[in-house]
């Protein structure tokens, strides 16, 4: 397995830190700022804007080398087998709205592999960080996911990119919301896989991904011993999988048999 600098991780969990910090600050004036809508359940605002271009100037002087993929900027293109994922404000309509339920994530990846993780949520102060083969912590101390079984257990699902997803999204919600104890949307990718890593939620399920929302989150739950598998029940794969599934390892089977038939 690859090495990476203590000091780069160091520096790139500084980062994440500094720039929810400056995303808290931000908070307060979210409806001041402007906002432009990308999609019909899609907005960026000028937090957003900020945050990435900090974290880009910050990984560029870093790493000047690797390719960098970004959900505002895009993808630098760089010839590289280190890769960054990067999304400045995960859950934009939920800090728009004056919802504390939104954070920074950023992720490494190694020749396909990801390798760490680091989610930032400054209102609930919440810093989660993995590392492969290292485990999963949550502001310092070592997390796993639950051992709930589906009579207790509560679901997290997002409605996806495409009108497909949204489809999808409300079949899901419309069965688990009778089957289940609850399925909710929380609105932040980050914090789904992160609340599955931390044994908050027991699963997370995403119609449809973009690799920025789910990199850091997947690498999380797999280190706090749980599974991400696509909705065909294969084991996920960065930049090859469309759909998501992060379970505890028990609601696993059950919830896995209903995604192969929508």
């Amino acid at each position: 397995m690859v090495i990476i600098r203590k000091e780069i991780v160091d520096e790139v969990k500084k980062l994440t830190k500094n720039v929810g910090q400056i995303l808290l600050k931000n908070f307060n004036l979210a409806k001041q700022n402007h906002a432009e809508f990308k999609s019909r359940h899609e907005i960026v605002t000028g937090a957003d804007i900020l945050a990435e271009k900090i974290i880009l100037k910050k990984l560029k002087s870093l790493t000047p080398t690797w390719r960098i993929i970004s959900e505002e900027t895009g993808d630098n293109k760089k010839q590289s087998d280190f890769i960054w994922t990067v999304d400045p404000l995960d859950g934009t309509t939920n800090f728009y709205m004056g919802n504390p339920l939104f954070a920074v994530q950023i992720a490494l990846v190694y020749k396909n592999e990801i390798i760490l993780s680091f989610i930032y949520s400054p209102l609930i102060k919440e810093f989660y960080f993995s590392q492969k083969g290292k485990g999963a912590y949550l502001n310092g101390k070592k997390i796993h996911v639950s051992k709930k079984d589906m009579k207790s257990a509560l679901l997290t699902y997002c409605h996806g990119t495409t009108r497909s997803d949204t489809k999808k999204a409300l079949k899901i919600y419309q069965y688990y919301k009778i089957k289940s104890f609850d399925i909710r949307q929380i609105g932040s990718a980050a914090l789904e896989f992160a609340w599955v890593a931390r044994g908050r939620t027991d699963c997370y399920i995403s119609p449809g991904i973009r690799i920025w929302d789910i990199a850091p989150g997947a690498l999380l739950v797999k280190e706090a011993g749980g599974k991400v598998y696509d909705f065909k029940g294969r084991p996920w794969q960065l930049f090859k999988s469309q759909t998501a599934f992060a379970g505890n390892g028990v609601v696993d089977k059950s919830i896995l048999n209903f995604l192969k038939e929508i």
